[in-house]
């Protein structure tokens, strides 16, 4: 398990400099205009994605093929996937809470005197790793059924889902007078890593159902 998690990391390592680049980029957009809150949650949504490039490096080495003559599993192949979107999502968030939290005092979006604010967002970026999980773990079920190509445009439509589903039962909630009280939003909050945790369950078992009644002929 440890090795298919390590060759995922090293074969994603070349891109890690782009991606911080691009993070940086993001952050000239999100901070000052949408404020670091945002910026955590987007910078762990795209930071969860690279888990499709891990996809990409094994189908043009023929990877998956190699695996199934080594003693590794086919459980342990598509666990380690998982364990590598977890790892993906942590640093996006971490990174998003780090530049965030210094771009917000410099355009004074965040007020470090204030602990209101200083401690929103660590919040926010338990929030967004959440997020990054739900949304993450839903591409790689279409990932083993698809393959990288289909499954990259499968996946944006599988994100987008989701959030209108969650926006329009807010809109439901909100029509019917639901208030969303402070009391509520801790309540969710600390629910959400349960939530996040079978949601991801379901997805590796479904995944583990599709990737062992596939034949490997690629």
């Amino acid at each position: 398990m440890k090795s298919l998690i390590l060759k995922d990391l090293y074969n994603i390592g070349h891109n890690a400099k782009s991606m911080f680049f691009m993070l940086l980029v993001f952050a000239f957009i999100f901070v000052p205009f949408s404020g670091p809150e945002a910026y955590i949650i987007a910078s762990g949504i795209l930071c969860s994605m690279m888990v499709m490039t891990t996809f990409s490096f094994d189908d043009n080495s023929k990877w998956m093929k190699y695996a199934m003559v080594t003693p590794v599993t086919k459980k342990d192949l598509v666990a380690s996937k998982f364990i590598v979107l977890l790892i993906f999502s942590i640093t996006g968030v971490v990174i998003g809470l780090v530049i965030g939290f210094i771009g917000g005092i410099i355009v004074r979006k965040v007020d470090y005197s204030n602990m209101s604010d200083v401690l929103t967002l660590p919040v926010v970026a338990m929030a967004g790793l959440v997020i990054a999980e739900i949304l993450g773990s839903m591409s790689i079920p279409l990932l083993f059924k698809f393959g990288t190509e289909k499954a990259r445009t499968l996946s944006l439509v599988s994100f987008i889902i989701p959030a209108v589903i969650c926006f329009g039962v807010y809109e439901i909630l909100i029509f019917f007078g639901v208030s969303f009280t402070d009391q509520l939003k801790f309540i969710l909050l600390c629910c959400s890593p349960v939530i996040a945790l079978a949601w991801n369950l379901m997805m590796y078992k479904i995944s583990y159902a599709i990737f062992s009644k596939k034949e490997l002929l690629y």
